[in-house]
């Protein structure tokens, strides 16, 4: 369910904001066109909004400026804390991609950025199931996350961040559950989802999904 890495979240909260400004090299290419990124994903969305991950408050924050009611789930407490004193009212709630709590009105639009790749391939495809069962139809559900059109691209991107001495980045890139495209849009498919697919950077894909029944 992510919360393996909650130790992780705690740790960058301070920085996060820093590292999605293109302040740390090694994480420059993946945060590139952040804030195009964020646009994407709010020009995508309608009506009630639930956003998984909501870490420093930066997509609510704008989701908020367009009016959406928007609910904010987050595992990590130093992630809630600074969203909290950025958006004093935003509803976050404690919880992750699998287990939250109810919410208090209908939703129509589920988002997230950054955060899916927290899953392994088994609990995403849980994640949607679930969402599948109270989206209404044409309800939506937004990610812009790191994933690759296949395990040979996931391999280069690593070796290319070993080449560059990324370290950090490449260890990321090992450790987390990174998937691919052709996974992520069975997982969908399969949950009655329309799903595509729009690249935003070297590491970056939208996914936009809409219910289809």
């Amino acid at each position: 369910m992510g919360r393996e890495f909650i130790e992780i979240f705690n740790n960058w909260a301070d920085t996060y904001d820093a590292s999605v400004s293109g302040e740390d090299p090694q994480y420059a290419a993946v945060f590139a066109n952040y804030e195009d990124i964020l646009a994407e994903v709010v020009q995508n969305s309608s009506g009630n909004v639930v956003e998984f991950g909501v870490g420093t408050g930066n997509l609510a924050e704008k989701l908020l400026e367009e009016g959406h009611k928007v609910i904010g789930i987050e595992p990590s407490l130093a992630m809630r804390e600074i969203a909290a004193t950025k958006l004093p009212t935003l509803n976050v709630l404690e919880g992750d991609f699998i287990d939250y709590p109810a919410f208090p009105y209908a939703v129509d639009t589920i988002v997230s950025t950054y955060a899916f790749h927290h899953l392994t391939d088994t609990e995403k495809d849980q994640a949607i199931k679930q969402y599948s069962a109270f989206l209404p139809k044409e309800g939506k559900i937004v990610f812009a996350d790191t994933m690759f059109k296949s395990e040979t691209e996931k391999l280069k991107a690593i070796e290319a961040a070993k080449n560059q001495k990324f370290f950090n980045l490449a260890e990321d890139l090992e450790r987390e559950y990174y998937t691919t495209i052709p996974v992520i849009q069975t997982i969908f498919n399969t949950h009655q989802f329309d799903v595509t697919f729009k690249q935003m950077n070297d590491f970056v894909w939208l996914l936009t999904a809409e219910r289809m029944i």
